[in-house]
Parts: structure tokens; C-alpha cells; sequence
């Protein structure tokens, strides 16, 4: 049974499982069947169950599935964090699951690095190339002075160039390049030359294609196979891949890499707790193995590498308008490629978006900036 709007949604059975549900959304502002953008229109009646044995993992699937519709749920899921359902949402089992993986098993070792790129990058670039601006910027937008989805992403380049104080002939490192986008913007604007590094073979592609012409080699490769030596590093969107078991390493490998003088540009998001965690839908649908670094995590992890913190700022509210720009170039351009995919891949894309834009809203989740050097002589001013 999937979702109808010529039917419209289910009358609600009266079932224990209903009734729980309504007594978790208590005080959400969110109504079963209501009229408002966010609240939860129900069309099969196993929706209650099946949310409440697997959690977060249910009612996404339950959704890919049609099983449930909502016109905003970017504000859905606003609501439902801001209300303290984020960590209840989640069953038991999944987090202790999660926690033992995690704690006897490297999720994110060599061997394993590629599984994401397999998952989620390596979806199909015609995917990204309609989500996306035209500098195919896969990370947080810097909003302060933009108007638009572009002039947020081409600020957010400059601005990491500008706190890396990039000069003509440095050679740059850039540790997750995507599709090229810092690499290109580096290169063409600052006349750097650029090694760019990713484990995805269609982002690497589309990389080299874009970059043509300008000094930058985009490398198929995992940061642990690194050698050589950098003038900057900079890694914008990747170290949520990382996973705690390798953050010393990650930051002794930038250790290595970089010149005495030079400095190190980390671009991530950010969680508000020191957990080692993951939500089981995103594990399972969008980044495999992904895992949000704390702000203790990274602080301890680069001190245990000797890197010094020049700088650290949060503008994780840009992500919410990111977000939500990407979602709305999806839904313009999908009919561009849906005979490519399923109705299913555009829902589990839709409520990806969403999810993650009402998260950052609710300010769930943070995105940092942090700036690094080796302890070089003198006073860093970092540009805003």
C-alpha cells in the first residue's frame, strides 16, 4: 500500500500503537492526519508498529515505501528534535548494534573506506549535477553576504582559501576533493597547484574533467596512503567519514604532510555530543559507516597529533538554507533524470534533504570550520 492522494490518508486504527504514537508527539505540534505542512498524513495501517519496533529506521523506510506523507518535512523534523525525539526515536538494539560494531570493528579502516563512495558517490553524477550548484560543492554554503544557492558556495571556497592565505606556486593538499570543486576554484583563482584526493571513481572522473587545463592530479585514494609535502591542507566535508578509531591517525597523517609553516583547513559537521553513533536510516541508505565528530573528539585527536587550533568557527544554521537550495533544485530537475532511478531513490533523496535541513534548524547539528598550523611564529587574524 503506498501513498494516494486521490484516496487521501487512512482513518487512523485504534491500536496501542497509535495511541504511543500520539503520546510521543504530545507537545510536538505535530497532528496525525492534521492540515499543517508538517504533520503526518498516515496511508497504511501498520505505520504505529512498524515505527515503533524499528525507530528511525522504520519511518524512513516507511516513507520510501509511501506508507506516510508530509508536505514540510524539513519542519517535521524540526519539530520532532526540538521536542527530544531524536535519541528516543531510536530503538535500543539499533545504538547498542551500532556501539558494539563500532567498538570491536574498524568501520571505517581501508579495506571498508570505499563502501560509502559505492553507496551514495558513486550514485550517478547526473544525480548531483541537478542537486548541486555549478561549482558541485557537496558541503555547507556560507550565507552570510549570498542570495543564492551559487554565490553561498563560491563564498564558502573563497573563504577557506582566504584563511588558508593561499599564494601563487603553494602546493595545496586536498583530503576528500569531490568533484573538484576547491581544487578548481584554488587553482583557477589563487594559482595554486592542487593534489586532490577522493575514493570515489565517478567523482574522480568528473573531477579531472573540470579541473582540464589547470595545475591539479586527482587522485583515486584513501588519506592513509598519502606522502609527500604541502604548503596547505585542506579537507572540506570528508573527516564525517573518518570515524573515531581513525581520528589520530587522520590528523597525524595532516601532521606529516604539512610544511612547518603551513596550515590545515578542517570543514565538517559537527555534533553536539561526544557519542559514537549513527541514525540507522542514514547508516544504512546515505553514508555507510558515516559518524559525526564532537567538538571533544576533534580537539583531542589534533592535540594528540601536535597541531595547534588557530581558529574555530560554526555557521551550521547556513546548512539549513543548503539544504534546503539542493532540495529544491531536486525536485525541479528530477524529471530530467527519473527514467534513471525509481520513485523510491527519489523519495529516500527528498526525505534525506529534508531530514537533515530541520535537523541543522533545530541546531542538532553544527558545521565547523577549524583552522590548524604547526605552531608557526605569529598571530593568525581568520577572515569572516
Amino acid at each position: 500500500m503506498t501513498s494516494d492522494p486521490r484516496i487521501g490518508p487512512l482513518a487512523l486504527p485504534d491500536t496501542r500503537a497509535r495511541r504511543v504514537v500520539e503520546k510521543l508527539l504530545d507537545g510536538s505540534g505535530v497532528t496525525l492526519n492534521g492540515d499543517a505542512p508538517h504533520d503526518l498524513r498516515i496511508f497504511h495501517p501498520d505505520f504505529f508498529s512498524r515505527v515503533l519496533h524499528q525507530g528511525t529506521l522504520g519511518l524512513g523506510e516507511a516513507y520510501m515505501d509511501g506508507w506516510w506523507e508530509c508536505d514540510r518535512i524539513d519542519e517535521l523534523a524540526c519539530r520532532l528534535l526540538r521536542h527530544g525525539l531524536g535519541e528516543r526515536a531510536r530503538t535500543p538494539s539499533e545504538r547498542l548494534m551500532y556501539r558494539l560494531q563500532s567498538g570491536f570493528f574498524n568501520l571505517q579502516s581501508k579495506a571498508r573506506a570505499y563502501i560509502v563512495a559505492e553507496a551514495h558517490y558513486d550514485l550517478g553524477n547526473d544525480l548531483f549535477e541537478r542537486m548541486l550548484d555549478p561549482t558541485m560543492c557537496y558541503s555547507c554554503g556560507y550565507w552570510k553576504d549570498a542570495a543564492t544557492l551559487h554565490q553561498a558556495q563560491l563564498a564558502k571556497l573563497e573563504l577557506a582559501c582566504r584563511k588558508l592565505e593561499l599564494a601563487p606556486g603553494m602546493r595545496v593538499l586536498d583530503i576528500g576533493c569531490g568533484w573538484g570543486s576547491f581544487a578548481e576554484h584554488a587553482a583557477r583563482h589563487h594559482g595554486v597547484e592542487v593534489t586532490g584526493i577522493t575514493i570515489s571513481r565517478e567523482q574522480a572522473e568528473l573531477a579531472r574533467q573540470r579541473c582540464a587545463g589547470l595545475p591539479v592530479e586527482i587522485l583515486l585514494q584513501d588519506y592513509r596512503e598519502l606522502e609527500g609535502h604541502y604548503d596547505r591542507v585542506v579537507s572540506i566535508g570528508m573527516f564525517e567519514h573518518v570515524g573515531h578509531r581513525n581520528y589520530e591517525t587522520y590528523f597525524q597523517t595532516v601532521e606529516r604532510l604539512l610544511a612547518e609553516d603551513g596550515l590545515f583547513l578542517l570543514h565538517t559537521i559537527g555534533s553536539n555530543r561526544s557519542v559514537v553513533s549513527a541514525d540507522p536510516w542514514f547508516n544504512r541508505y546515505i553514508f555507510p559507516n558515516g559518524v559525526l565528530p564532537s567538538a571533544m573528539h576533534i580537539a583531542k585527536a589534533s592535540e594528540q597529533a601536535h597541531l595547534m587550533m588557530e581558529d574555530w568557527q560554526n555557521f551550521g544554521p547556513d546548512y539549513d538554507h543548503t539544504l534546503m537550495a539542493w532540495l529544491a533544485n531536486f525536485d525541479t530537475h528530477w524529471h530530467e533524470i527519473a527514467p534513471h532511478y525509481n520513485e523510491r531513490t527519489r523519495r529516500m533523496f527528498r526525505y534525506y534533504l529534508s531530514v537533515c535541513a530541520g535537523a541543522f534548524r533545530a541546531r542538532h547539528m553544527q558545521l565547523w570550520q577549524v583552522v590548524y598550523s604547526r605552531g608557526r611564529p605569529g598571530r593568525y587574524d581568520a577572515p569572516r
